[in-house]
């Protein structure tokens, strides 16, 4: 029996739909890890990176596993037991950092905020004299804020500055060297505009010198891997893992597609779905969730009505139009919506999809 795929459009905060030089990329013809053309399709693809981060960054590299993976490298490569770690929380993202900062052995300074609003730059860089990581998220994916990253770098100190930048990179101003970021993950499967598996990862070179010498874990250990990305850190290339070829060839095709267009206009296509999109929302008289002025134009948090079902709705936009977008999280679960606008959907023909859809759909409920 031939079973028939039905491809949905995503525009929920997980995987978006790919640009489709990452599609046809990932499904061409793969070359052995150790081939010099993937050696140089490994370089480029570096220097791809360093571009969306805003950074020269050497040690600017995807790393073999999705966004939580650049996560848990961010910390074991920077704290050792009793180390203090600030983590700035206004989401569940910033809670996540603090747990693993715990399990790297941090002993760990959580400075909470309301969920929906951005953080305090102050209050975190004042949370204790001297703490070794200050850690906070640039773009919120589980309420759609954006923080003022600049701002937080300018007060850090002699700490180290840990950014998660997963639904930021690729999609939204990112100045890892000007704001003052030491050490950065972000995800492939948002703005990029490729599926997930990756986490792009960018280390400074004073961090570095400041690493722990013998990390908790080998896999991650930043150290062993500059020889993995070879000459640009510095280090002569070793073997240290067997590189996701497939994957890496992707992340450079959607890397290429944005250099090709323009990271500025990039940008701005994305800036502009947001807005129409949440000008849309409201002109049908829904509330928006993030607080404005810190809205991401990348994903949109929008509060369910009183008295409508979410899931009931999400199920009726899925089996309808194929449109997929996310529920809220933690206990905003079934109180808010999640709608992308990232990589190939930032454009005006998703904005007119998503609120004629969702608009039937609340009809129906």
């Amino acid at each position: 029996m031939t079973e028939t795929l039905t491809y949905r459009h995503l525009f929920g905060p997980g995987p978006s739909n790919c640009y489709p030089e990452a599609v046809s990329a990932i499904a061409a013809p793969i070359l052995g890890h150790l081939d010099p053309l993937f050696i140089e399709m490994l370089d480029d693809t570096c220097e791809g990176l360093r571009e969306v981060w805003g950074t020269t960054n050497a040690r600017t590299l995807p790393l073999s596993g999705t966004g939580s993976l650049g996560m848990e490298a961010a910390f074991v490569n920077t704290i050792e037991k009793g180390d203090v770690a600030v983590v700035a929380v206004n989401g569940l993202f910033g809670e996540r950092m603090c747990e693993v900062a715990r399990r790297a052995g941090a002993e760990v300074v959580r400075v909470d905020h309301e969920w929906g609003r951005p953080i305090d730059p102050e209050r975190v860089a004042s949370a204790h004299p001297a703490p070794k990581v200050i850690a906070a998220v640039h773009a919120e994916t589980s309420t759609g804020v954006r923080s003022d990253i600049a701002a937080l770098g300018k007060l850090k100190g002699d700490a180290l500055l840990i950014t998660d930048a997963v639904t930021s990179i690729g999609g939204l101003e990112l100045k890892a060297d000007d704001w003052g970021i030491d050490v950065g993950y972000a995800g492939t499967q948002k703005c990029l505009g490729v599926s997930p598996g990756l986490a792009p990862f960018t280390i400074s070179d004073a961090a570095f010198e400041r690493r722990v010498k013998d990390p908790r874990s080998w896999y991650l250990d930043i150290g062993l891997l500059g020889g993995y990305v070879g000459a640009a850190s510095g280090s002569k290339r070793t073997y240290h893992h067997t590189a996701p070829v497939a994957m890496i060839a992707s992340l450079q095709a959607g890397l290429g597609r944005i250099r090709n267009e323009g990271l500025d206009a990039v940008q701005a296509r994305h800036a502009a779905a947001g807005l129409a999109l949440q000008d849309g929302l409201q002109d049908m008289g829904l509330e928006l969730f993030a607080a404005e002025g810190s809205r991401l134009p990348s994903l949109t948090t929008v509060r369910v009505p009183d008295g409508v079902h979410s899931a009931v709705v999400r199920s009726y936009l899925l089996e309808n139009f194929s449109l997929e977008i996310g529920a809220g999280a933690g206990k905003f679960a079934d109180t808010v919506w999640r709608i992308g606008m990232m990589g190939p959907n930032a454009n005006p023909a998703s904005v007119v999809l998503v609120l004629g859809a969702l608009k039937e759909a609340l009809a129906k409920a």
